[in-house]
């Protein structure tokens, strides 16, 4: 996850927010793993999983979804991702200025 680290450092400022959605395990263990990883963006615990896997439909991770700011889901992503690759600095960029628009 170093690489979310840093796409949420770099743009947050500009809109950008990260949840880490942690799916089935318990806070001592996760809030170790936060810290031990050095994990900065908000992780939120779902504790039985319906949430992520029922409302939403998350059945494995990571899974990255990309919503604007009127709430409206935009994207979905199944699988680990480099968010230090150019085209997904690119990516989050072009959202972030048209959503901005809005």
């Amino acid at each position: 996850m170093p690489s979310v680290n840093r796409l949420y450092t770099e743009f947050k400022g500009q809109g950008l927010e990260v949840l880490q959605i942690n799916i089935r395990e318990g806070a001592d263990l996760v809030k170790r793993t936060v810290r031990e990883r050095g994990y900065v963006a908000p992780v939120v615990l779902d504790h039985t999983g319906d949430v992520a896997g029922k409302a939403y439909g998350v059945w494995g991770t990571p899974t990255v979804y990309l919503i604007n700011r009127q709430g409206q889901l935009i994207g979905r992503m199944v699988g680990a991702r480099d968010w230090n690759r150019p085209e997904a600095r690119d990516l989050i960029r072009a959202l972030l200025q048209e959503d901005a628009k809005s």
